[in-house]
C-alpha cells in the first residue's frame, strides 16, 4: 500500500515575518508600561505561532483516499496527475487555471500538483494541491491505483 503524508507548515520566514508584532507591541505598550509591551508581545506572537500550527492542512493518501485539507475523494474518482514547481506552477495557479477548479494552495509552497477529476458529476475538473514533495505525491496516488496482487 502506497501511502503518503505531509502537512502544510508554514515556512520559516512565514514565523519570521510575523515575528514583527513583538517589536509593534513593544512600540505601542512602552509608554504605558514595560511589562505589559513583553507580556503582550509574547502572547500576540504565541498566538500567530499558534494559529498558523493548527491551521496548517494536512494531505494524505490511505485507503483508497485522496485527502487534502478538509476535502476527500477516493482514487478511482482521479485522472491524470501532474507536477509543476516554478513558472510553470504559477501559470496554473493563475492564467491557466479553471476558476472551477478545487484549491488547497500555500502561498509559500512553491509546486503544485494538479489532480484530474473523472467523476462527472463533480463540479471541479480537477484539484490543485501545494506540496513540497509533488513527485511523492503523485507517487503515492498512482500507486494507490494499481491493485496489489497476493503472489
Amino acid at each position: 500500500m502506497h501511502e503518503y503524508r505531509e502537512k502544510l507548515w508554514p515556512s520559516p520566514w512565514v514565523f519570521l515575518a510575523t515575528a514583527l508584532v513583538i517589536p509593534a507591541s513593544l512600540l505601542v505598550l512602552l509608554p504605558i508600561s514595560l511589562f505589559a509591551g513583553i507580556v503582550t508581545a509574547i502572547v500576540f506572537y504565541g498566538g500567530i505561532v499558534l494559529v498558523l500550527a493548527l491551521t496548517s492542512p494536512r494531505i494524505e493518501v490511505a485507503d483508497g483516499i485522496l485527502t487534502a485539507g478538509h476535502a476527500r475523494i477516493s482514487i478511482e474518482q482521479l485522472g491524470e496527475v501532474e507536477c509543476f514547481d516554478g513558472a510553470e506552477a504559477t501559470a496554473e495557479r493563475g492564467p491557466r487555471m479553471d476558476m472551477r477548479a478545487w484549491l488547497l494552495i500555500r502561498g509559500w509552497i512553491t509546486s503544485i500538483v494538479r489532480i484530474e477529476i473523472t467523476d462527472p458529476n463533480d463540479p471541479a475538473p480537477y484539484w490543485i494541491i501545494s506540496t513540497r514533495n509533488p513527485q511523492k505525491l503523485a507517487a503515492a496516488i498512482e500507486g494507490s491505483r494499481r491493485p496489489v496482487s497476493d503472489s
